[in-house]
C-alpha cells in the first residue's frame, strides 16, 4: 500500500479537516423550535460572558448598572471597551471578528450598525442553515435541562424537531441543589422527600426515565465542581449511585461529567463569574472500575488535571475523554492538549465541542480548533513518515473522520 509522499503529508491532512463534516457533542445551542432560546447575532456575541469579564477588566461601570442597560446598550459598551478603546487581541475577540470575516463581512469597517443590519436581514431559519454549512456541521448536541421552566414547556408541547439539533438530558439541578429540585419534582406529582427514601430513589428513576423518553437524548450530563467525589453519602452520591447510573446503564446512554467549575466566585459577574480548579481524578477512575457496563464522557475544565485524565482513559475503554472545555478553549492550550493526547491515546478521544451558547460561536471556535487540530496531526503523521510509515490519503480521511464524529457515535452505540 502506497502511502503518501511524505511532502504531500499536509495537503492530505487539511483537505481532510477541511471537508470533514463535524458533529458537536456538547453546545448549549438550541433548535430553532425553541423560539427565543436560540441565541444568536452579534449582540449575543458580544455580551457573552466571556467579554463581559474581559469588559470589567477596563470599566468601572458598577455590576448593577451593567445589567440594568438594555442588550443593545450592553453590547455597545462592550464594542467601545474592547474593541475600539483597546486591541481585541483575546480569543474571544477574535472570535467575534472571525464570526464577522467568515460571514463576508469587513471587519476593517470597526462598524457596528452594519453588522447588526446583516443579522437583521436574515431570518433565524436561515441563519442556522448558513452557520452548519458554513463550518461543515453535521449535528450539535443541545443541553436540554428539564428543571429550566421555559425549556420544560417546550418540551411538553413539542411538534417534530430539527434531526441536526440532539438532546443531551442536563441533570445539574437534581445533583448539585436538591431540596430546590426536590419541591419541583412534587410540584409535577412525583412523591419525593428530601431524606431520599427508597420510594424517592425510585420517583427519581421514574422522572429520569419519563425524560428519556420524551428527549431520546444521546447521553445524559452534569457540570460538577472540583470537590466532586464519588463514592460519596450525600443527596449527589446518592442519586448517581442509585439513580442515575442505574437508568443510564439500562437505556445504554453515557453519563456525561463536566467537572471542575467554581460556581459564581464573584457573583455580580452573574454568569460571567464562574472560575476554575483542579479535580479528583480518582473519582473518575472509581466510577469507571466499580460501574464498568456503564460509560463515561468526560472533560475536565483545569489545565492540571489533563495528563491524569488522558493516562485515566487508557485504562478504562468504557471512558471517552472529549474536548478542551471553556477555560482551556484557547489555541496554546488546545495545541498542547491535543498533541499529548494523541501522544497517549492514539486516535481513540473527541478533540473538541464548542461548548456554543451563541450559534455564532460554532463557526469560530469549529474555525480555529480545525487549524490547530490539523497542524498537530500534521507533526505527527510526519512523524510516523520520519519512520518509513507513510499513512495514505484514505487512512488520513479515515482517521479525521473519527475525531471529528464517528468516535462520538461509536461510543455512544458500543
Amino acid at each position: 500500500m502506497k502511502g503518501v509522499e511524505s511532502n504531500h503529508i499536509e495537503q492530505a491532512v487539511r483537505s481532510a479537516v477541511e471537508n470533514a463534516r463535524i458533529t458537536d457533542v456538547h453546545t448549549h445551542l438550541f433548535g430553532p423550535q425553541f423560539g427565543d432560546l436560540l441565541l444568536w447575532g452579534i449582540d449575543e456575541l458580544l455580551i457573552y460572558h466571556y467579554l463581559i469579564a474581559e469588559t470589567f477588566r477596563y470599566i468601572d461601570t458598577p455590576y448593577e448598572a451593567f445589567w440594568n442597560m438594555s442588550k443593545r446598550e450592553q453590547a455597545d459598551l462592550v464594542w467601545k471597551t474592547l474593541f475600539i478603546d483597546n486591541s481585541p487581541i483575546s480569543e474571544a475577540c477574535r472570535g467575534v471578528l472571525s464570526v464577522l470575516s467568515k460571514l463576508g463581512l469587513d471587519v476593517r469597517a470597526r462598524d457596528l450598525t452594519a453588522y447588526r443590519e446583516y443579522f437583521e436581514s436574515k431570518s433565524v431559519e436561515e441563519y442556522v442553515d448558513l452557520t452548519f454549512e458554513l463550518i461543515g456541521l453535521d449535528c450539535v448536541v443541545m443541553t436540554n435541562d428539564p428543571f429550566d421552566d421555559q425549556e420544560r414547556s417546550v418540551w411538553l408541547s413539542i411538534q417534530g424537531d430539527d434531526p441536526r439539533f440532539r438532546a443531551a438530558l442536563r441533570i445539574d439541578p437534581l445533583l448539585n441543589s436538591f431540596d430546590t429540585s426536590c419541591k419541583k419534582l412534587r410540584d409535577w406529582g412525583y412523591e419525593v422527600d428530601t431524606a431520599l427514601s427508597e420510594s424517592t430513589l425510585s420517583e427519581i428513576r421514574r422522572f429520569l426515565t419519563e425524560w428519556v423518553s420524551r428527549m431520546n437524548p444521546l447521553y445524559m450530563a452534569a457540570s460538577l465542581p472540583p470537590s466532586f467525589v464519588f463514592p460519596e453519602d450525600s443527596p449527589r452520591g446518592r442519586i448517581i449511585e442509585h439513580c442515575v447510573l442505574p437508568v443510564c446503564k439500562e437505556y445504554g446512554l453515557p453519563f456525561g461529567m463536566m467537572i471542575g467549575v467554581k460556581k459564581l466566585v464573584n457573583p455580580g459577574l452573574r454568569l460571567a463569574g464562574d472560575s476554575v480548579g483542579k479535580s479528583d481524578i480518582e473519582t473518575v477512575e472509581r466510577l469507571c472500575s466499580n460501574y464498568p457496563d456503564n460509560k463515561f464522557l468526560v472533560t475536565m475544565l483545569a489545565r492540571e488535571n489533563q495528563h491524569e485524565l488522558a493516562v485515566a482513559a487508557r485504562k478504562y475503554r468504557n471512558l471517552m475523554v472529549f474536548g478542551c472545555w471553556w477555560f482551556l478553549n484557547n489555541p496554546s492550550l488546545v495545541r498542547e492538549i491535543t498533541a499529548m493526547r494523541c501522544e497517549l491515546l492514539g486516535l481513540s478521544f473527541i478533540p473538541q465541542h464548542s461548548d456554543a451558547r451563541v450559534l455564532d460561536q460554532v463557526i469560530y471556535k469549529w474555525a480555529h480548533s480545525k487549524e490547530i487540530i490539523a497542524d498537530v496531526l500534521v507533526d505527527k503523521y510526519n512523524d510516523l513518515a520520519a519512520t518509513g510509515w507513510t499513512p495514505t490519503e484514505d487512512e488520513i480521511r479515515r482517521d479525521v473522520e473519527g475525531l471529528f464524529g464517528k468516535n462520538f457515535w461509536d461510543f455512544i452505540e458500543r
